[in-house]
């Protein structure tokens, strides 16, 4: 119980059901290292484990959750880390790139996806659990009311794949919320044609206040452009795609 109220605490719940955790497992591609994050008591790391085509390393920021992978699996002591997957200097560590899976806290899974956001030329794959409306913000294309700042951010460098959704009755304890299973693998974009920080301040910026129609926060953010106007203004941030981003993001550069 030590242990359930400590993985509670930071956002985690566990998972109870082992033909899910078989389906996350399998759901990544072979080859190559893999890091689990957040291992907890090993019911993905098992399946994992299993597999002959991968390397897998784990991290794991709690302590009773250690000492039982260590108890439990002692073939995996030696690549397990007890830092903070947020924190870890991936390229270091794995200079030759390295596969993302788990059943992501809730509380930290956007953080999650922007470090690997962050090391996306290390981060060829993603197969992640969280929390559905999370899962479905990430998935969903242009146009949808759930298309925001992390969708496009991410869709602009990943190719991105709602798997199946999993039910509050297969963790425990149970979380409130249903959950999801994705999966991002990169894409071939390797340079938006411009400004790559200016491409994410504009995104924010236009999501900042998503009811309005674009001019109103990219001018509030930018200034007034000396007048001119994108034919996008009278639009609103959730009906852009990516490649119109790139496009409004290359025309603030010129007029800002």
């Amino acid at each position: 119980m030590q242990e359930v109220r400590a993985k509670k605490a930071l956002g985690q719940h566990f998972l109870t059901d082992t033909r899910i955790a078989q389906r996350i497992a399998e759901a990544l591609s072979g080859g190559g290292d893999v890091l689990e994050v957040g291992c907890g008591t090993g019911m993905l790391t098992r399946f994992l484990l299993a597999r002959s085509d991968i390397t897998l390393y784990g991290a794991e920021v709690d302590d009773e959750s250690i000492a039982y992978l260590h108890r439990h699996y002692p073939e995996f002591a030696d690549r397990l880390y007890a830092q903070d997957f947020l924190h870890m200097p991936l390229g270091t560590m794995f200079p030759q790139g390295v596969k993302v899976i788990g059943n992501f806290p809730y509380n930290i899974s956007s953080q999650i996806f922007f470090k690997i956001l962050e090391h996306r030329d290390l981060v060829p794959e993603c197969v992640g659990m969280v929390q559905k409306e999370v899962a479905v913000r990430i998935a969903e294309p242009a146009g949808s009311r759930d298309y925001g700042i992390l969708s496009v951010l991410l869709q602009a460098w990943y190719d991105i794949e709602y798997l199946f959704t999993v039910h509050e009755h297969v963790f425990n304890p149970p979380p409130k919320v249903k959950s999801a299973v994705i999966r991002l693998r990169r894409n071939g974009v390797h340079d938006l044609g411009g400004d790559e920080a200016l491409f994410v301040r504009v995104v924010k910026a236009a999501f900042g206040q998503r009811r309005k129609m674009l001019r109103n926060p990219l001018r509030a953010t930018f200034g007034d452009f000396g007048g001119a106007e994108h034919p996008f203004f009278p639009r609103r941030a959730e009906t852009l795609t990516v490649a119109e981003f790139v496009e409004l993001t290359n025309w603030v550069a010129e007029h800002r």
